[in-house]
């Protein structure tokens, strides 16, 4: 199955930005993929917020539209979440999410039941 690494995340003031990184690796099982971010705080469920897949169609969630942008690198089965005005509301451990597909193009949906791998987290912290 495959392995997601995440990268980015640390600490920022409310307003300010940061960039997420996810990367593929191992054995990658299709050529065509959705992929995306999702997070968590404290007693709440999972909430998908940024997802893409290989043909560039991405979905986002009501609470980060406008504000976050979704990207991809199809070479390096990676992809990319720059976080822009973030909030104190905006904290919490965000996941990387995969599933791969060989010759059809999945839609992007937040469902996270329909990932099949997922990263290990990473915190994003934003103060006030």
């Amino acid at each position: 199955q495959e392995k997601l690494v995440e990268s980015g995340g640390g600490s920022v003031q409310d307003g300010g930005s940061l960039r997420l990184s996810c990367a593929a690796s191992g054995y990658i099982g299709g050529n065509r993929y959705r992929m995306g971010w999702f997070r968590q705080t404290l007693g709440k469920e999972r909430e998908g917020i940024a997802i893409i897949n290989s043909d560039g169609a991405t979905k986002y969630a009501a609470s980060v539209k406008g504000r976050f942008t979704i990207s991809r690198d199809n070479a390096k089965n990676s992809i990319n979440l720059q976080m822009n005005s973030l909030r104190p509301e905006d904290t919490a451990v965000y996941y990387c999410a995969a599933r791969f597909f060989w010759g059809i193009t999945p839609l992007p949906t937040l469902d996270e039941k329909q990932f099949a791998a997922w990263g290990q987290g990473t915190q994003v912290t934003v103060s006030s």
